[in-house]
């Protein structure tokens, strides 16, 4: 790279086709309005900038490109296309930054380890939202960018051929209308059992999906409750084979729990005991015939504003959510009213009521 410290005197008597091409690497203000830095001058801007050069105040520090150089903003431009995956628009360049969004509503996937280490490569910058973001279409969730105003193009080949070995860094997988199926376990009151169904189709509808309806699973002896936790389980896995249930009044710090026992029976199995997380920690998790059943001990963990609602979207994406996926919760997992972004939308902008219909706070 060429570069030149141009006092006006010279600027004056210097061709303008010479300056055409040329990158400015410091911001100049004309009688005409302000060229910003990085500007890499085109006709008219490169002939404004030789008939002003006796108004200028100060020199004019100009940078000419190599053949085996960039300039920032298709630096930016060819980074963003190799990071971003399905799901994922990269916008126009502006100043060497290069804005990821989303195509759709979905839940933001990034490869965080491989991230870091592209990030590694001097002087590649590429920032993101948090992994596992519920996030909206139109939302931006990556930028890439380049500190300098002109970088060698070994450089940036590799880091494409660094994001592209990875699979793609980032990628949005969209909301699918899914349908899904509810089971309540423990008594509750029509009321409850009203107040429980309507949260829960909320939440649902916001991602896209439909409420199956809800189950109730009352019984006044141990071989009765069995026979209906059976007939729902059977109904909503393997006849409806819905994809997702949630299953509120289940503890799974009972290991007699007779729903446990009637899944284990069908042959489903617990993927997780408990989350990494709070609110929302003695969530569970298991698999029941390729569907993913999500547990709580009570009805007002699907109400409130809790772990749950971090999970559920990336059900609803018909991602095999597994133990793995949960533990990622753990960090940013203090789910107070600091990290209310990390929620989907119905839970940023909406409060939040238990069971009684008080306001919850998290």
């Amino acid at each position: 790279m060429r570069t030149e410290r141009i006092p006006p005197a010279a600027l004056d008597h210097m061709a303008v086709t010479e300056l055409i091409g040329a990158v400015l690497l410091a911001p100049v203000q004309l009688p005409s309005g302000p060229i910003e830095k990085g500007a890499r001058l085109d006709p008219a801007q490169a002939e404004a900038l030789q008939a002003a050069a006796g108004a200028l105040s100060g020199p004019v520090v100009l940078a000419w490109l190599e053949a085996d150089e960039l300039h920032e903003d298709e630096a930016a431009w060819r980074l963003a296309r190799a990071v971003g995956g399905q799901g994922v628009i990269a916008g126009p360049p502006h100043q060497s930054r290069v804005d990821l969004t989303a195509e759709r509503a979905g839940v933001l996937h990034v490869n965080v380890e491989p991230l870091s280490r592209l990030n590694r490569i001097d002087p590649i910058e590429v920032f993101t939202l948090y992994h596992g973001s519920a996030v909206k279409a139109g939302e931006v969730v990556a930028s890439v960018k380049v500190a300098p105003h002109v970088v060698p193009s070994s450089v940036i080949k590799k880091g494409e051929a660094f994001a592209t070995g990875n699979t793609r860094l980032i990628r949005v997988a969209p909301y699918l209308p899914l349908d899904v199926g509810a089971i309540v376990v423990e008594p509750v009151t029509d009321e409850e059992l009203a107040r429980f169904e309507a949260a829960v189709r909320r939440k649902v509808t916001a991602l896209g999906g439909k409420l199956d309806g809800v189950a109730a699973v009352a019984a006044h002896s141990f071989h009765e409750f069995e026979a209906k936790a059976r007939g729902a389980l059977e109904y909503l896995v393997l006849q409806r084979r819905l994809q997702v249930v949630l299953v509120a009044g289940v503890s799974i710090g009972d290991p007699l729990s007779p729903f446990l026992a009637t899944l284990e029976t069908l042959g489903g199995q617990i993927l997780r005991r408990g989350v990494p997380a709070h609110p929302g920690s003695m969530l569970w998790l298991a698999e029941l015939s390729g569907a993913r059943l999500l547990g709580a001990p009570h009805c007002s963990t699907f109400i409130a504003t809790t772990a749950a609602d971090l999970i559920l979207p990336r059900m609803m994406t018909g991602e095999a959510v597994n133990a793995e996926t949960v533990a990622e919760l753990g960090h940013g997992g203090l789910l107070g009213p600091a990290m209310r972004f990390r929620f989907p939308e119905y839970a940023r902008r909406d409060s939040v009521t238990n069971m009684k219909g008080e306001e919850v706070k998290t």
